[in-house]
């Protein structure tokens, strides 16, 4: 028997503005950041005695995130490990459970930013103790143990327990044949490293052919502060990339429904894969009139989906042509899973966020899972690329151009270096003091 006998969570941050990585209409100077948390038992075997776990900010706002953190994190201490492991969706329903802290939700906000990185924890902690990585560890349980990973309450009117059970079933005879796929090919990816807003027209030329040189053949460009420049923009990446690589846009949240169509009518020439987060991310009928009005390019959006309920209800309306989930967006890989199997149900494809810290490896496990045992397909399926941070990890990505290989390393990728969490934890680290 095993038992979490402490958590400890830190606000980590990267100063990423500084070169306006990560910049957008909407964030025009992000500061990479992290609720970080690490989840101890009194197991002394070293490989299995952590679990690792975080959700992604930007910056300001990440101590309160990592305060939620702390207080939701109090709650598992003293949960036996084995117990938690043999029921890991009575976990999830457990933890999610307490009428008090879903008073300030429920499913969304800082509450559900928390809960992803202590259930995120959790999985590193569990699928370490199994000795696989999580993509492998998910893809080998039993349909029926996936199923029971879900919380069904609000979901059985577009997807059913039993339906997602003949879903997982149909792909079990195939899976050893794409395992062997997976792991000699790895899975494909698409960059966003090209295409940050407050890049000069010489860098994102310079970077678009970089890209080219290295293997890519998908890439995404920021839009939406102004039109003008978004034009100058596209062209210059469409010259670069050629017209049979696919270039995707995104306008993170910052149009009005209209303005997202008159967009994507002055910039259809560049022959736009999809438009991600073309307006709010709460509107789904707004994101469901430019679906309609845009094709035969498609709207891609995710990121910022509070929970498993809106993208429900996307799909239901029509308003989704590729599901961006996010792995800590959501409340971890629980309700993550329930994402995949309401996108297998609707067919359309999952193409993760990971447009952060830490994301990518993160969302990699969900894709490779997501193939194996779920959608069984790569077709039109990409996983987002940024190259910033990875160094920080103990088991970062691993790259083969364009392509992530599965990771091998027990656990969901998330530790991060000591020496990191010693220079980047805020305020105090060594990189902020002298800041």
């Amino acid at each position: 028997m095993s038992r979490i006998v402490d958590a400890r969570a830190i606000d980590l941050r990267f100063p990423t503005s500084d070169q306006l990585d990560g910049s957008d209409a909407m964030n025009e100077a992000p500061d990479y950041s992290a609720a970080y948390l690490v989840l101890r038992t009194d197991d002394d075997t070293a490989d299995a005695a952590e679990g690792h776990g975080f959700t992604f900010t930007i910056g300001r706002g990440n101590e309160l995130v990592t305060a939620a953190v702390q207080t939701m994190a109090g709650r598992v201490v003293g949960r036996d490990l084995d117990e938690i492991a043999g029921d890991l969706g009575g976990f999830w329903r457990w933890l999610t459970s307490d009428s008090q802290w879903r008073w300030l939700g429920p499913d969304k906000g800082v509450i559900h930013l928390a809960t992803a990185a202590v259930v995120n924890a959790v999985w590193d902690l569990v699928a370490k103790r199994a000795g696989k990585p999580v993509w492998q560890f998910l893809a080998d349980m039993t349909p029926r143990e996936v199923v029971d990973l879900v919380d069904w309450r609000y979901l059985r009117d577009a997807l059913t327990p039993e339906r997602a059970l003949e879903l997982l079933e149909r792909q079990r005879p195939s899976r050893a044949a794409r395992e062997a796929t997976l792991r000699a090919e790895g899975y494909p990816a698409y960059t966003t490293s090209a295409g940050w807003l407050g890049y000069s027209d010489e860098k994102l030329a310079r970077l678009c052919r970089e890209a080219v040189d290295g293997g890519w053949d998908s890439v995404k460009l920021k839009v939406g502060a102004n039109l003008d420049d978004d034009v100058r923009r596209c062209r210059i990446a469409r010259e670069v990339i050629g017209p049979d690589r696919k270039l995707m846009i995104d306008a993170n949240q910052t149009l009005g429904v209209g303005e997202a169509i008159e967009w994507a009518d002055a910039l259809a020439g560049f022959d736009i894969w999809w438009f991600e987060e073309p307006t709010s991310p709460d509107d789904i009928l707004g994101h469901a009139a430019i679906a309609k009005r845009i094709a035969p390019a498609r709207v891609a959006t995710g990121e910022h989906c509070h929970n498993a309920v809106m993208f429900k209800q996307l799909l239901q309306a029509g308003a989704l042509g590729f599901c961006q989930v996010d792995a800590c967006r959501l409340a971890g890989v629980n309700e993550a899973v329930a994402v995949l199997l309401l996108a297998a149900e609707h067919g359309v494809p999952v193409c993760p966020h990971a447009g952060g810290v830490g994301l990518c490896e993160l969302v990699q496990h969900l894709s490779m899972f997501d193939f194996l045992a779920v959608s069984g397909s790569m077709q039109d399926r990409v996983v987002e690329y940024v190259d910033h941070l990875h160094e920080h990890f103990v088991d970062p990505v691993r790259m083969a151009g364009s392509r992530y290989l599965p990771p091998t390393a027990p656990g969901y990728s998330a530790q991060i270096k000591p020496e990191t969490l010693a220079a980047y934890s805020f305020p105090d680290g060594s990189v902020w003091t002298a800041r």
